[in-house]
């Protein structure tokens, strides 16, 4: 990537972290106007600002008005890009079924995490809050998804999430679904005791989680 490409994605980056979404827009114009590849400023740029975002919101200095105004800037220029991707590594024709599970009604993390997989392509079917465990093997099999992504904030539910795994063993089904939990009450310890096949502590890391799982990229 040359300097020119990696300074244009990094005021791109800047522009919707800063919740600028006129020039999120207008600089993802002027990729397109250089030549320069979609994706890799959807990537680097689009994706990189709303992850900034998502720190600053997990760290408490954004809030829920910030976050859905950098939201708003990256979809303007997302709405600019999407049409010029390419066949790049990208999520297009995965299917994730995300919610948050029975019990629990703290959705704007589940609403990042949603936000950032459909930047990177994948198709988002939101099931919303207070989702029975049932609820989201039905979706996943109706839907035929790859990925089924549960959420919570309270430690009262998190056994939800074992019931998900629990089912879809039951009905023997299992193996046609990757298992995804985040949520800051949650450790890499429980999601492997529930047997979940991978756990995201931030907001921010639940994509390159779920492309790793779906074979879009290598695991380090």
């Amino acid at each position: 990537m040359s300097a020119d490409q990696e300074e244009l994605f990094e005021r791109l980056a800047t522009a919707v972290f800063e919740l600028d979404e006129a020039l999120a827009a207008k600089l993802s114009q002027e990729v397109l106007d250089r030549g320069y590849d979609a994706w890799n400023a959807v990537e680097h740029g689009l994706l990189a600002g709303v992850n900034r975002a998502g720190k600053l919101f997990d760290e408490e200095e954004y809030f829920v008005p910030e976050l859905l105004i950098a939201a708003d800037a990256m979809y303007a220029g997302l709405a600019i890009l999407r049409p010029h991707i390419k066949g790049h590594d990208s999520g297009f024709n995965r299917k994730v079924v995300i919610g948050v599970v029975q019990g629990d009604t703290h959705d704007i993390g589940k609403n990042l995490v949603r936000i950032m997989l459909e930047v990177a392509g994948f198709e988002v079917h939101d099931l919303g809050r207070d989702v029975p465990p049932r609820k989201f093997v039905e979706a996943a099999i109706a839907l035929k998804a790859d990925v089924i992504a549960l959420s919570t904030l309270m430690t009262t539910t998190m056994e939800r999430m074992g019931e998900v795994v629990s089912i879809l063993e039951a009905e023997q089904v299992r193996n046609r679904f990757k298992v995804i939990v985040g949520g800051s009450p949650l450790s890499q310890q429980f999601s492997d005791r529930i047997g979940a096949d991978g756990y995201a502590p931030k907001a921010a890391q639940a994509v390159e989680l779920t492309k790793r799982l779906v074979g879009l990229v290598n695991a380090a």
